[in-house]
C-alpha cells in the first residue's frame, strides 16, 4: 500500500515526464524533417523552373498510367514516366507561353476528331466521325465520375480522358513549337561546299611516330594531387551523381536434396493403392493409386499441381525432357520421376493415335467490333457476328458448293483470293482455336470456331502426314522447399546477421562458403541484378543514418533474404581520385609521356628525327579531312587535322596524337574539282539537322532549367 501512495502522490511527475518524452520525440522527428512545419519536399515531387509538381496529382497520373498498361507497368518505372513527362510539359510549357503558343477550342476538337475518328463510339450510321456523339460521351464521362466507362478495348474515367486530351494538346503545341524552330535551321551554300570539299580533297604526307609505348608506365610517376587536378580540369568528364556501394550474400529458400528427394518418392507411391483409415465409417479403406484408378483425369486432378490435359499431343508439345522416351512407350507405361523445369513430374502414357501434321482447310471469317485486327468500319457486335456465322453455317451445310458463293462475306481478303482455303502445318501460328479444330476432327467436318479474330466458318478440306500422338496423364510437384528447408535458411541467416557484427563481412561469408556480391547504385535505381525491384534495399542505402559499415538483412519476396553492407557512399559532385584513376591516369601517362618524347626531338626534318629516334618514316596517301584513320598510325584525328594546315611541303611541329608524338610533312595537295551546283548537298545537310533539333533543343532547354529533384525523398 506504502508503494501505490507514493505512486499515486508521483502521478503528476510520472503524466509530465512522459509528456515531455513524447514530446521531445514528435519535435525531433520534426526537425529531422525540417519540412514538416512548412508542408515542404514530402508534398512536391519536384521544383522546375519555379514550379512545383504536387505529390497527389503526381500520384494520381501514375496510377492513371499504370491502369492504361493494365499492371505491365512496375511503380517505380510508371514515376519514372510519369515526371520525364511533367519535366517535358513544364520546360516546354515556359516556352510556349514566350512565343504566345496555345490550343484553342476548334482546335481541340480537330485534334479528338484526328485521334478518335476509327472508334465506333463517335461514329454516325454511315461511319463518319460524329462530333454530337463525342460531346455525349465526355458529358457521360463528367457525369459518373470517378466511375470507368469502356471505350473501344479500354476503361476510361473523366480524369484519365482530361489527361490523355492535355497529352494530346500538349503533342500538338510541341509539334507547332519544333517546326517553328525548324524553320530556321538549314545549311549555306559555303557549308555545303566544305562538306563537299572534305571529301574531294586530299592530302599525301609523310611521317615519324614516336610511340607512347616506347617509354614504360613505371618510368612516368602519377600523384594524387595531379589525378585530382585532372579531374578538376576535366570537370563534365568525372561530374557523377550520388551513389552507394553495398556488397552482400544471399540466402535461397530452395528445395535441399532431401526435399526433391521426398517429392520423388512421393510421386513413385501414388502409382500403387493405398490403406486410409476412415474415420466416419471406421474403417480402412482402398485409395486408387495411379495404376488401378477409373478415372485418370479425376486422380491427377488431385493430386498434381498441373491440371490433366485431355489431348493427344505430337512430340514438339511434350516436354523436352521426356519427349523422346514417351513417343516410344506403349499405353500403360511409366516414365519419372523426371526434372521438367520447376516440376518433377510422372508420366503414364494412356492412348496413342494417329493424327494429321499438316491440314488444308477453308474458311470465312466474320469479325466483330473489337475482335484483333478488325477494320475499323466494322461495328457489329460479337452476338451479332456469332448469329451471322450461325447463318453461313446452316446454308452450306445445306449445300456445300455455296461456300464459295458466300466467301463476300469474309474478312479474310487474302485467303478469299484462294476461294477461303489455307493449307498449314500444325506447327505454324495459328490461333490456337483454329488450329485445335482444323486437326482434332475429322476430314470433312464443318463447324463455328471463335478465336481473338472474331467468328470462322471452317471446313475441313484434307488432312496429311499423319503421325503417333500420344494422350499422357501426367502428375506434377512443384519443387519447393519444406519447413525445415525454410527454418534452416533463416537459422543460418541468423547466425551470419548476429556474427557479422564482430568479424569482417568478406571473411565470414568465406568461412561460410557464401559468395559476396558488390553492387553500386544511384538514388533512383530500382533493380538488382538476379533480385529484381530491391527498392528497399536502395533507400537503407541512402538513409541519411546509415553509416558505412553498416549491414542490415532484407527479405526478397520469391528468393528468400539477402544481408547487405554498405560499403561506400559517393555524394554528388566530382568523382573520387581513386574511381577517376582508372581513366584519368592513363591520361595523366600520355600528357607526360608526350613531354618526354617531345624533348628528345632535335632534328627538324622527318627524315632526321626518325633516324635519331631510331623510327621509319611512314607514308599516307589520299588523307582527307572526313577520316580520322591515318595509315599505319591508328585513328589519330589531332593529326590529320593538322595536315589539312599545312601548306605543299611545309613541315609540321611535334603533334600531341593519341597514339604518341607526330612530325609530318605535306608531299602533295590534291585539290578537288567543284561542284557547279550544291543544291543537293544543302538539301541533305538541312535535312539532317532538321532531323535532331527536336532532342537537342529539349535536351538544350533541360540542361538550362532549374531542376530540385525530391522524388527520392517523397514517392520512391
Amino acid at each position: 500500500m506504502a508503494v501505490l501512495n507514493k505512486i499515486r502522490q508521483r502521478s503528476l511527475v510520472l503524466i509530465l515526464v512522459i509528456a515531455m518524452a513524447l514530446f521531445a520525440f514528435v519535435i525531433g522527428d520534426l526537425f529531422r524533417n525540417s519540412t514538416a512545419f512548412s508542408g515542404g519536399p514530402q508534398d512536391v515531387i519536384a521544383t522546375v523552373n519555379g514550379e512545383d509538381i504536387s505529390r497527389n496529382d503526381f500520384m494520381l497520373k501514375v496510377k492513371n498510367y499504370q491502369d492504361r498498361f493494365g499492371g505491365g507497368q512496375s511503380s517505380t518505372q510508371a514515376m519514372n514516366a510519369i515526371y520525364n513527362q511533367e519535366l517535358r510539359r513544364i520546360i516546354l510549357d515556359s516556352e510556349f507561353e514566350k512565343v504566345g503558343l496555345s490550343v484553342e477550342k476548334d482546335e481541340m476538337r480537330n485534334l479528338l476528331k484526328n485521334s478518335f475518328s476509327s472508334y465506333p463510339e463517335f461514329q454516325d450510321e454511315n461511319g463518319n466521325f460524329d462530333v454530337n456523339r463525342l460531346n455525349a460521351f465526355i458529358a457521360n464521362l463528367k457525369e459518373v465520375s470517378p466511375e470507368t466507362v469502356p471505350l473501344s478495348n479500354f476503361q476510361v474515367n473523366y480524369d484519365s480522358w482530361t489527361t490523355n486530351e492535355q497529352a494530346i494538346a500538349t503533342n500538338a503545341l510541341q509539334q507547332t513549337y519544333y517546326n517553328m524552330i525548324k524553320a530556321g535551321v538549314g545549311a549555306t551554300i559555303a557549308e555545303a561546299k566544305n562538306d563537299y570539299m572534305g571529301d574531294a580533297q586530299t592530302v599525301d604526307v609523310k611521317y615519324v611516330q614516336l610511340p607512347y609505348a616506347s617509354i614504360s608506365d613505371s618510368l612516368v610517376k602519377v600523384s594524387k594531387s595531379e589525378i585530382k587536378e585532372y579531374v578538376e580540369n576535366h570537370e563534365s568528364k568525372y561530374k557523377v551523381d550520388a551513389t552507394r556501394e553495398i556488397v552482400y550474400v544471399e540466402f535461397k529458400e530452395e528445395a535441399s536434396k532431401a526435399d526433391e528427394d521426398a517429392i520423388k518418392n512421393r510421386l513413385i507411391s501414388l502409382k500403387n493403392d493405398r490403406a486410409e483409415y476412415n474415420v466416419n465409417t471406421k474403417n480402412t479403406d482402398t485409395i486408387s493409386g495411379f495404376s488401378s484408378t477409373d478415372n485418370i483425369e479425376e486422380f491427377v486432378n488431385a493430386n498434381s499441381d498441373v491440371k490433366y490435359n485431355d489431348a493427344f499431343l505430337r512430340k514438339s508439345q511434350l516436354p523436352a525432357a521426356a519427349q523422346d522416351t514417351l513417343m516410344n512407350m506403349n499405353v500403360g507405361e511409366y516414365y519419372g520421376p523426371y526434372k521438367d523445369g520447376e516440376y518433377y513430374k510422372l508420366s503414364k502414357v494412356v492412348a496413342t493415335e494417329r493424327l494429321p501434321d499438316s491440314v488444308k482447310v477453308r474458311h470465312i471469317l466474320i469479325p466483330y467490333a473489337g475482335s484483333s485486327s478488325a477494320d475499323p468500319t466494322i461495328n457489329r457486335t460479337r452476338a451479332e457476328a456469332n448469329a451471322t456465322a450461325d447463318s453461313i453455317l446452316g446454308v452450306i451445310k445445306a449445300n456445300r458448293s455455296k461456300f464459295v458463293d458466300l466467301l463476300e462475306l469474309s474478312s479474310d481478303k487474302v485467303s478469299n483470293e484462294n476461294d477461303g482455303e489455307i493449307e498449314f502445318a500444325y506447327n505454324d501460328s495459328f490461333a490456337p482455336e483454329f488450329r485445335s479444330y482444323s486437326f482434332d476432327n475429322n476430314k470433312g467436318d464443318i463447324d463455328v470456331v471463335e478465336t481473338s479474330f472474331g467468328y470462322h466458318v471452317i471446313e475441313i478440306l484434307d488432312q496429311t502426314n499423319f503421325n503417333k500422338t500420344v494422350k499422357v496423364a501426367t502428375i506434377a510437384d512443384e519443387i519447393e522447399p519444406s519447413d525445415e528447408t525454410l527454418q534452416e535458411v533463416f537459422n543460418r541467416m541468423s547466425k551470419f546477421e548476429i556474427a557479422a557484427k564482430d568479424a569482417d563481412f568478406t571473411e565470414l561469408a568465406k568461412e561460410r562458403e557464401l559468395t559476396v556480391k558488390p553492387i553500386t547504385f544511384k538514388e533512383l535505381d530500382e533493380n538488382i541484378p538476379g533480385l529484381g525491384s530491391q527498392r528497399e534495399i536502395v533507400r537503407w542505402s541512402f538513409d541519411e543514418d546509415t553509416e558505412v559499415g553498416d549491414y542490415k538483412k532484407f527479405p526478397v519476396s520469391g528468393f528468400g533474404f539477402v544481408v547487405a553492407k554498405l560499403v561506400e557512399k559517393n555524394e554528388k559532385g566530382l568523382m573520387n581520385v581513386e574511381d577517376a584513376s582508372v581513366t584519368a591516369l592513363p591520361e595523366i601517362r600520355k600528357e607526360k609521356k608526350a613531354k618526354l618524347l617531345r624533348d628528345k626531338i632535335s632534328a627538324s626534318s622527318v627524315e632526321d628525327i626518325a633516324k635519331n629516334q631510331n623510327q621509319t618514316v611512314k607514308t599516307a596517301s589520299a588523307v582527307s579531312i572526313k577520316s580520322t584513320t591515318l595509315s599505319g598510325a591508328g585513328v589519330e584525328p589531332k593529326v590529320v587535322g593538322a595536315a589539312f594546315g599545312l601548306k605543299e611541303g611545309e613541315t609540321s611541329k611535334p603533334i600531341d596524337g593519341s597514339n604518341g608524338v607526330y612530325v609530318l610533312q605535306v608531299t602533295k595537295i590534291n585539290s578537288g574539282s567543284e561542284l557547279d551546283n550544291y543544291s543537293a548537298i544543302m538539301n541533305r545537310l538541312s535535312t539532317a539537322r532538321k532531323n535532331t533539333v527536336q532532342g537537342k533543343v529539349y535536351n538544350a532547354l533541360k540542361e538550362a532549367a532549374e531542376i530540385e529533384d525530391n522524388r527520392a525523398k517523397t514517392v520512391y
